[in-house]
């Protein structure tokens, strides 16, 4: 449980840092401190799920690609992983939003690959024992 309590806080991080980073990933117009933060945990969890689920199956088979861009594909995989994100936050009534996918998504998905590697060898893991 542990472990995934700090996989959710890193991915709301790094999506924080997205958003604030590039201008076309916002989490809505609302200045409210406190719902800003319940959105960016929410979609973060949502983002959590979603990398869990869908993008094991879009790895596999996108590897031709990953494997002929040698490994520059993986970007858009994530981004991919992050427009995701966006389509199921809308129905839940989050607020979070990417205006284009190639460039904000795309650029969008580095921040979080870098964010969240950095995070994830600062923070420990659990899985040490």
């Amino acid at each position: 449980m542990q472990n995934f309590l700090i996989r959710v806080l890193i991915n709301a991080v790094a999506l924080w840092a997205a958003a604030g980073l590039i201008s076309g990933i916002s989490f809505g117009d609302d200045d409210a401190w406190t719902s800003k933060v319940v959105t960016i945990v929410l979609v973060a969890l949502v983002f959590g799920l979603v990398n869990a689920v869908i993008r094991p199956i879009a790895k596999v088979l996108s590897f031709p690609f990953v494997v002929l861009t040698l490994g520059l594909f993986t970007f858009i995989v994530n981004a991919f992983m992050l427009q995701i994100t966006e389509w199921i936050a809308e129905p839940l009534g989050l607020a979070f939003t990417i205006d284009e996918f190639f460039w904000d998504a795309v650029f969008g998905a580095v921040i979080i690959t870098i964010v969240s590697w950095l995070l994830s060898v600062v923070l420990p893991d659990g899985d040490d024992d």
